[in-house]
């Protein structure tokens, strides 16, 4: 073995220190004992570890499937198929590694032609020479201000390095099964994350963190999911359901609740790696029922273990644990019953509530948030505007209050949005009673558009600066008891546990779509895509962009804080950013940023034409566009003309208020474009726009249809007041490999001496043009108008006829009131919501190509002149009086961009079906012959960085700039332009094992982690207390630590009732470690300062009337079981930023009889157990009327 090389059995090359994924749960590998201080789990193995690091590995291993857990294998594979996959990690990381060194090897002209491939072993001189680069004209004014390029890193300076547990998948691949919440249930072996999606649920075991996905494609692994889960973390799907909604955990019983748009609640087993059959295609629910006829918009468990759902109207229901207990119990022949017993035990809070005038006091609102505050046995229901505060015990409604934490009248509550709703339905119904006059059919088609636009404007108004965006979009509960909310208008508000509204903070303008809380940490996510942390007192720690999309939910688990991104992506950020652990893994990440990236390489091809609202033949459309698509993978069409003429330029513009385009024009182009590629077969359209008589398209070749999607479209009116489209541009976004590219098709102002419209017209295009979905403000506006359309479409076209009639205003002064309205509408909302820095959208992209009809015409040249330098094809005399190539040199327009040079002759102006340069106009105008149609791109390409990596990641090269001179269907020529793009890209799979490797075996990474989770040393007073019926006793939680704060958690591990001898068994959980209903532990979480003592108050409840509810009606009754019980509490430990925690058990006791038990502290000598807290000798608090009349106003004090 030569040194720094290893050779296996078969003499392949196994580079040192490759890491490849996570170890099989084998017992064939052995490990160094090294666990991961993060996540507990153990540490990715290397290559050579693979197939050296285990002496006991054989054969005979491989062949038995039955121990293989879902995370090392998949269906009929076993070890094999996970080998399989270390193998094919490991087989990445040498590409990508050998692409890496033959870019840096190579010199730029020997390696990097127009498709990025080098030249050695190519097909010859032709291939080279048709792969060849054309020389460039690059515009001044790029790299500052909004024309400078996007900043691209490996690993984003900007925000902590995060980890991609499910990249961000394509829009059109997730329609009907978007994710939508997300939870993290904590288990003593592995923390399991669930989300709900539109078609069910499905979960991750986070052990399985690092390693990388088996078998995407096989529906005995994931379901039926496609090639874009690839590189996500491994995962299970559930069968498929009805859209969840809301999901809730319940880690006692190792349960998850899934609320359903269907109004049915399921119950899903959790399973450990270990049990998961993996022949299994998806898992499926163990209980399920129909709990509401509407939807089940929120869950929670309450702190003595009951089910709480919340619906639509204020409808709340509580499922007790008792009939859930119940229904787990049954023998298997009996559980066709469960559902219906479950079904009927609820209890209706309506019916709990005391009504006065028959009308209920809860509000009416939908129940769309609800929160478990388990430290003071409460629960906050949140509708639009107002709260709620319940008694989680007795099931009392205590409190309703509003936004401004004003007490609302108990008689009769109701929400301001029903009211709203009522005043509508009253209005309606006086409409309609008002008598009919006789009043014009033009005067009737004027009132209903004024009514119309005035509902229209009533919505927008109220939905973007009423009481509405005050609305509560997420609500929380801290380990320090107080409560916190987040609003539509980005407002935070922080309340104490009775319902007094504290403070508020406003870190962000836009808005609060969720929270999550751990230790001492809040995280605020906003619909901008950023994430917030602040501390238990509002303060801001930090923040950044996590997504690209709203933030719709997040959960805390094994050390991370997952974010949901609204396109179904999810990411993964350590709990302790920002903080030290995020400059290490930044610098370890960026110096193997070679192993886990990977070029793509890509054909491009564009053209322009300018129709001039003609139709072209068969033939042409193959000359221009079909001749040149055979090996292209993407084919951008840009039209010009398809449709003039005032009548249609003025219902174009009409029609662009109420979100509608196109014309039969143009989609006569589209089906002949289409069917010239062979649309279906070879080529697929992801997406058009039309814009009166502009109309952009782009076609996809089918194999790489699935690497191509989100695709969005925008258009920019630059004609009459900005508002008409005979000029302007239409634009197509979408991403490419990851990466975004853009493309503009343009028409803009004519004339010779319009050089400075021009010029304006671009830049009222590349500023203004947004292809993001509209705010809320239009989203009102867009929701009222598919009711108002169809009602009002052919009044508003006879309206304005007769306008243009009777009143002689030209019609397209009357289109253009109307659109620039809407436009200026659209356009300062949208860029609000979705530039924080102000940056135009198209500024942002990673390519942008620009092409179109821009009437850039030549500058001191007469029409003769310009028809001799043509016919000698003396381009370079002509091309020196281009007004595009002046402007761009002075750095006036398309600053930055790139042209190839121009080497063919002027497109316009010529006759129609007029072959050769004889065509050019030789009308009575005689119009100079100028290169109008043009295409212009920008990469990704700066000063410092241009060759292709993740630094640079989009850098392209023009091999064909041309006109199509023998199509004689226009007075334009048609042009195309043949882009070859490397993408860089990176394989979050492989990237995703390498963060595990630098979280695992990295020496400074292991010791910041280290310190971080050390767990503060405490020390319990007591681990037995006996209680007899309204006894209370104080436990006494000492920090011993001097510097760090401990956190606390009190559940209830299960009860029991006592047999006669005194001894209790067979402990069971409540739900969630929810507390028996005759034990009051209050506070029963918080935080310690260091060297300090928190008390907790370990009250005994008096016994209360038991009822058992049948379809929301008491009909049994009966005293609560007063036998001497039992109940395990568990008091858990942990740091500020540790999910370890140090456990402590008391065992306390109800002796209803008053019976003495001895207290056994024969084990309490001091000595400390492993993992257990310090504890000291149980002692027996008096009971005495003065100790308990102290005890009751600590407990009083306790509340306030």
């Amino acid at each position: 073995m030569d040194g720094g090389r290893i050779d296996d059995d078969d003499d392949d090359l196994i580079l040192p220190g490759f890491t490849v994924g996570t170890a099989p749960a084998s017992a064939s590998t052995s490990y160094d004992g090294r666990r991961d201080p993060h996540t507990g789990r153990t540490p990715p193995i290397k290559v050579f570890d693979r197939f050296y690091g285990s002496p006991s590995s054989s054969d005979d291993d491989d062949d038995d499937d039955d121990d293989n857990s879902p995370g090392t294998g998949s269906s009929g594979g076993g070890t094999d198929s996970y080998g399989s996959v270390v193998v094919q990690s490991a087989g990445k990381r040498l590409d990508y590694m050998i692409q890496f060194l033959d870019r840096k090897l190579s010199s730029p002209e020997n390696y990097y032609n127009s498709n990025g491939s080098s030249d050695r072993g190519g097909d010859g001189e032709s291939k080279a020479a048709e792969n060849r680069s054309l020389p460039e004209f690059v515009g001044r004014g790029g790299g500052n201000g909004i024309f400078r390029v996007p900043h691209r890193a490996a690993v984003d300076p900007g925000r902590p390095p995060s980890l991609e547990l499910r990249p961000h998948p394509l829009r059109e691949t997730q329609i009907g099964r978007f994710l939508r919440r997300l939870l993290v249930v904590p288990m003593d072996s592995s923390s399991q994350l669930w989300a709900g999606s539109e078609r069910g649920v499905r979960f991750w075991n986070l052990s399985e963190l690092y390693a990388p996905q088996i078998d995407p494609l096989g529906a005995t692994r994931c379901g039926d999911e496609e090639a874009e889960e690839e590189e996500s973390a491994p995962f299970y799907e559930s069968a498929h359901t009805s859209p969840t909604l809301c999901l809730v955990g319940d880690a006692a019983n190792r349960v998850v609740w899934s609320g359903h748009r269907d109004g049915r609640i399921r119950s899903w087993k959790m399973m450990t790696a270990g049990k998961m059959d993996p022949a299994r295609s998806a898992f499926r629910e163990t209980l399920s029922w129909q709990a509401h006829p509407t939807p089940v918009l929120s869950l929670v468990i309450t702190s003595h273990g009951d089910l709480w759902s919340g619906s639509e109207g204020g409808v709340i229901k509580i499922w007790p644990w008792e009939s859930i207990e119940k229904s787990r119990s049954l023998t298997l022949e009996e559980r066709h019953m469960a559902a219906l017993m479950v079904e009927r035990s609820y209890i209706d809070l309506r019916s709990q509530v005391t009504t006065m005038n028959g009308i209920s006091n809860i509000f009416t609102s939908d129940v769309r948030h609800m929160s478990s505050d388990r430290s003071g046995a409460r629960v906050w229901s949140v509708g639009y505007l107002s709260f709620a505060l319940w008694d989680s015990r007795t099931r009392e409604l205590l409190k309703v209050f509003n936004l401004d934490g004003q007490v609302e009248n108990l008689s009769i509550v109701q929400d301001p949005m029903m009211e709203d709703e009522v005043k509508l339905k009253f209005a309606s119904v006086v409409r309609k009673e008002r008598p009919q006059t006789s009043i014009s059919f033009f005067q009737r088609s004027c009132n209903v558009i004024m009514g119309a636009a005035d509902a229209v404007r009533r919505v927008a108004v109220k939905g973007a600066f009423g009481d509405d965006n005050r609305r509560t979009e997420a609500l929380i509960t801290t380990i320090d008891g107080m409560i916190w909310t987040g609003s539509l208008n980005g407002l935070l508000m922080q309340w104490d546990g009775n319902g007094n509204r504290l403070q508020e903070f406003q870190h962000h303008g836009l808005a609060v779509q969720c929270l999550c809380t751990f230790g001492t940490r809040i995280w605020v996510g906003y619909v901008s895509g950023t994430v917030q942390v602040l501390d238990l007192n509002g303060k801001f720690l930090g923040g950044w962009v996590a997504h690209d999309g709203p933030v719709i939910d997040m959960a805390v688990g094994a050390g991370y804080i997952f974010t949901l991104a609204n396109h179904g992506g999810i990411r993964a950020w350590s709990v302790t950013s920002p903080g030290p652990l995020d400059g290490i893994l930044r610098s370890e990440l960026a110096t193997k940023e070679f192993l886990y990236t990977r070029i793509q390489n890509l054909k491009i091809l564009a053209g322009t034409w300018n129709v001039g609202q003609g139709r072209a033949t068969h033939d042409s459309v193959i000359t221009w566009l079909g001749s040149a698509a055979a090996d292209v993978g993407i084919i951008v069409v840009g039209l010009q003309e398809v449709e003039m003429g005032a009548g249609f330029l003025a219902m174009s513009a009409a029609k662009e208020t109420v979100g509608l385009e196109g014309s039969s024009a143009g989609q006569w182009w589209l089906d002949m474009i289409g069917k010239t590629l062979d649309e279906g077969l070879t080529f697929a359209r992801v997406g058009s726009r039309q814009l009166a008589g502009l109309l952009i398209a782009v076609w996809v070749r089918n194999n790489i249809r699935a690497h191509v999607g989100d695709v969005d479209v925008a258009a920019v009116p630059c004609g009459l007041g900005r508002a008409i489209g005979n000029k302007g541009a239409v634009g197509l976004r979408m991403r490419v490999y990851g990466r975004i590219m853009c493309f503009v098709n343009c028409h803009f102002a004519a004339h010779l001496e319009a050089v400075n419209r021009r010029n304006a017209d671009f830049d009222h295009v590349y500023r203004t043009m947004i292809f993001s979905r509209p705010s809320n403000l239009v989203n009102a506006v867009a929701g009222m108008l598919p009711y108002l359309f169809s009602s009002c479409l052919l009044a508003c076209s006879v309206y304005l006829c007769w306008h243009f009639y009777h009143s002689r205003l030209p019609l397209v002064l009357i289109a253009a009131s109307v659109s620039s309205s809407i436009q200026m509408l659209r356009g300062t909302n949208a860029m609000d919501v979705n530039s924080v820095e102000g940056m135009p959208e198209l500024s942002e992209a990673d390519m942008v190509v620009f092409l179109g009809d821009l009437n850039y015409r030549l500058d001191g040249v007469s029409y003769d002149e310009a028809r001799d330098f043509v016919s000698q094809r003396s381009f370079d005399w002509l091309r020196e009086r281009d007004q595009l190539r002046a402007e761009m040199k002075a750095g006036n327009v398309f600053q930055g961009m790139h042209e190839a040079i121009i080497s063919f002759p002027p497109t316009y102006k010529f006759e129609k079906h007029q072959a050769g340069l004889a065509g050019y106009d030789s009308g009575e105008k005689k119009r100079v012959p100028a290169w109008c149609d043009r295409i212009l791109y920008r990469d990704s390409r700066s000063a410092s960085v241009s060759s292709c990596s993740l630094d640079c990641p989009v850098v392209s090269s023009i091999t064909q700039y041309e006109a199509c001179m023998d199509v004689t269907d226009s007075d334009h020529k048609p042009v195309r332009c043949m882009f070859n793009v490397e993408i860089a890209r990176v394989d979050e799979s492989i990237r995703r094992q390498e963060f595990g490797e630098i979280i695992v075996s990295n020496e400074n990474t292991r010791g910041v982690l280290e310190e971080l989770h050390k767990v503060p040393e405490t020390i319990v007073s007591t681990n037995n207390m006996i209680l007899q019926n309204k006894d209370s006793s104080i436990l006494r939680i000492t920090n011993k630590c001097q510097k760090d704060k401990a956190l606390f958690e009190i559940i209830c591990e299960g009860e029991s009732a006592t047999k006669e001898e005194g001894q209790a068994s067979n402990h069971h959980p409540r739900g969630s470690f929810g507390f028996p209903r005759w034990l009051e532990v209050i506070p029963s979480a918080g935080i310690i300062k260091p060297d300090h003592i928190a008390e907790i108050l370990v009250h005994h409840n008096e016994f209360h009337m038991q009822e058992e509810f049948i379809d929301g009606i008491a009909y049994n009754s009966w005293c609560e079981d007063a036998r001497d019980k039992e109940a395990i509490l568990v008091v858990k430990v942990h740091g500020s930023y540790t999910t370890e925690t140090r456990s402590h058990r008391i065992h306390v006791r109800h002796c209803s009889s008053g019976k003495a038990m001895h207290a056994d502290n024969k084990d309490n000598s001091g000595q400390i157990q492993a993992n257990l807290l310090r504890r000291s000798d149980f002692q027996r608090l008096s009971s005495s009327d003065e100790v308990v009349g102290h005890l009751k106003t600590f407990h009083d004090s306790l509340r306030l």
